[in-house]
C-alpha cells in the first residue's frame, strides 16, 4: 500500500515537472527578443534607416530586445506586413493605419503621435511663374499627389479638393502618383507635373536643407489642421510589451540631447499618446473620396 502510494507520488511529481518544464519552455519560445519595425516608405530607403537607426539603438536599450528595421516598396506593403504580423511595430500615416485597422477587423493599435500628428497639414507647390494661386488656378493642369494611400500626399489634400468643389478626375488634365513625398517635390521641380500636394513637415525639411529653391517652387495653399502619424502595433502583441514600447517612446526627452537628436531626426517634438478614436475622422473623409 504504501509502495503503490509512494510510486503514484513520484509519478504525479514526474508530471508535475514535466509540466512545468513545458510551461517554462513555451514561455521562453515566446517571450518577445526581437521587435521588427517598418514604416511606410514616405522618402527613400537610405533616408528612412538614417532617421530610424537612433531610435532602434535607444529601443534596443529600453525594451532589452534586439531591433530589426526593415524597409518596404511601397505604403499597401507596410499594411500588410502589420496585417499579417510579418512585423511588430509599424511606422503608419492616419490613413494606412485606417486601412490597416480594417484589414485586419480591427486589431492595430495605435500607440503613440507626435505632437505635431494632432494637428497635421498638408502643402500644395507650384512653381512660382506657373500662374497658380489658388486650388481652383490648378483646374485643367497636370497634378501630382504621393502615394495613393497617403494622407498627407494623397486622401486629406483630396478631400480639401472636394470640399472647394473640385473633382480631381474632371478637373484635372491629368494625375499622377508619384509614391513619395521627395519624389513629389522633384516632379514639380521637373516640370513633370504644374502643381503637387505633400507633408508639410518634409516641404519644411527640404526647405531648411535647402534641397528646394522657393524661389523657383512654393507653396500656395496649406490645408487646414488633421490627425496623421502614429507608431501602431497588432493587437496579439502582449499587453505588457505594447505598454512598454509606448513607455519608451512616450520617455523621449527633448531636454535629453541623445534623446533630442532622435526626436529631430524624426521631426518631432516629442511622442504622446493616442487613440483610435483620432483616426475616424480620417475614415469617413476616406470613405466620402471614395478611397475605401
Amino acid at each position: 500500500m504504501i509502495s503503490s502510494l509512494a510510486s503514484r507520488t513520484r509519478r504525479a511529481l514526474v508530471s508535475c515537472i514535466l509540466f512545468s518544464a513545458a510551461v517554462f519552455t513555451h514561455s521562453a519560445l515566446h517571450a518577445q527578443t526581437v521587435l521588427r519595425v517598418t514604416t511606410i516608405p514616405e522618402e527613400a530607403a537610405t533616408e528612412q534607416i538614417r532617421k530610424f537607426t537612433p531610435l532602434a539603438s535607444y529601443l534596443e536599450k529600453a525594451l532589452n530586445v534586439k531591433v530589426e528595421f526593415t524597409p518596404v516598396s511601397d505604403y499597401p506593403a507596410a499594411v500588410e506586413a502589420l496585417v499579417n504580423k510579418k512585423v511588430d511595430l509599424v511606422w503608419f500615416g492616419g490613413f494606412t493605419h485606417v486601412q490597416a485597422n480594417l484589414r485586419s477587423g480591427g486589431k492595430v493599435v495605435p500607440l503613440a503621435q507626435r505632437e505635431e500628428d494632432a494637428k497635421f497639414q498638408s502643402v500644395f507647390i507650384t512653381k512660382t511663374d506657373s500662374g497658380i494661386k489658388t486650388l481652383a488656378d490648378m483646374k485643367g493642369k497636370q497634378i501630382s499627389f504621393g502615394s495613393q494611400s497617403s494622407t498627407s500626399g494623397h486622401l486629406m489634400p483630396r478631400s480639401f479638393l472636394l470640399e472647394a468643389k473640385i473633382d480631381p478626375e474632371k478637373d484635372f488634365k491629368r494625375i499622377a502618383y508619384s509614391g513619395a513625398h521627395d519624389a513629389t517635390i522633384a516632379s514639380v521641380v521637373s516640370g513633370k507635373v504644374d502643381a503637387a500636394a505633400l507633408d508639410i513637415t518634409v516641404w519644411k525639411k527640404f526647405v531648411a536643407e535647402n534641397k528646394v529653391d522657393t524661389k523657383a517652387v512654393d507653396v500656395f495653399y496649406t490645408t487646414p489642421g488633421y490627425f496623421n502619424y502614429n507608431w501602431s502595433v497588432h493587437a496579439d502583441m502582449p499587453a505588457d510589451m505594447q505598454a512598454k514600447v509606448k513607455a519608451a517612446l512616450l520617455a523621449l526627452d527633448p531636454a535629453n540631447p541623445e534623446h533630442a537628436e532622435i526626436l529631430k531626426l524624426n521631426r518631432a517634438t516629442r511622442y504622446i499618446a493616442t487613440q483610435p478614436s483620432n483616426y475616424k475622422g480620417l475614415e469617413t473623409a476616406a470613405r466620402s473620396a471614395g478611397l475605401l
